[in-house]
């Protein structure tokens, strides 16, 4: 089964992120050489590529949270960014339960202080119930299987109502049912304008995305529709 796609709510300042010969090294390794690229509102971009590719590095350049030592980024319209982790950044001993993870996603918006709203306490129900796990808010996350917590670090992604929204291999170790889940949400924030960015090495999310871009040794080795993806094949 595959999620419906209609046409996404672009908003009047669609948000997009562009980088232009992009060159990011760790030491004497690049990880990425002049790389370009533009994510755009309304679809799901997937950053597809083996371990080591350097999609990960392109994501966190996307987010700004990566140093680059060459090139440019450019940013319209994307005030928000949120990031979400891979599950292995997210150890299972954090003393956090399933609603507390959640939460952090509305910190940007409220303060770290200050109470939730009943606004803020609507938009985390909901992104929990998008992700399966309505029931599990009291569980703590080692109590989860892996599957679980990867589905509530991507609600906390939901939660906080972001412009641009970047998930860095969002299906590692899914069964079939968590990762229609995950794709079922993630097109959700598609089509209400959010611009999505996954990296990922799995086939299922690249076949999903609307658009592909392939590294390989931290360059880009091609620019894809999905649609192109089966006559190229």
């Amino acid at each position: 089964m595959q999620p419906t796609r209609t046409s996404p709510q672009i908003p009047v300042n669609p948000p997009r992120i562009t980088v232009r010969n992009i060159r990011v090294t760790h030491g004497h390794t690049v990880a990425l050489d002049g790389v370009s690229a533009a994510i755009e509102p309304g679809r799901v971009t997937a950053l597809a590529g083996a371990n080591g590719s350097g999609k990960s590095t392109l994501l966190g350049v996307l987010a700004g949270i990566q140093p680059w030592q060459a090139g440019e980024r450019h940013a319209v319209g994307a005030g928000r960014i949120a990031m979400v982790v891979q599950r292995s950044a997210a150890p299972d001993t954090l003393p956090l339960t399933v609603f507390e993870t959640v939460s952090m996603g509305r910190w940007a918006r409220r303060g770290l202080w200050r109470p939730l709203s009943g606004e803020d306490r609507a938009i985390i129900a909901d992104s929990i119930g998008a992700l399966g796990l309505t029931g599990l808010e009291r569980r703590s996350l080692g109590e989860l299987s892996g599957g679980q917590r990867q589905r509530a670090l991507v609600a906390q992604g939901l939660a906080q109502r972001a412009d641009v929204l970047l998930l860095d291999e969002p299906a590692a170790g899914l069964d079939g049912d968590a990762l229609l889940l995950i794709d079922l949400a993630i097109r959700a924030e598609a089509d209400r304008g959010v611009a999505v960015v996954c990296a990922t090495h799995d086939p299922a999310v690249i076949r999903r995305a609307d658009r592909v871009i392939r590294l390989a040794a931290g360059v880009v080795v091609s620019h894809t529709a999905t649609g192109e993806l089966g006559e190229r094949s």
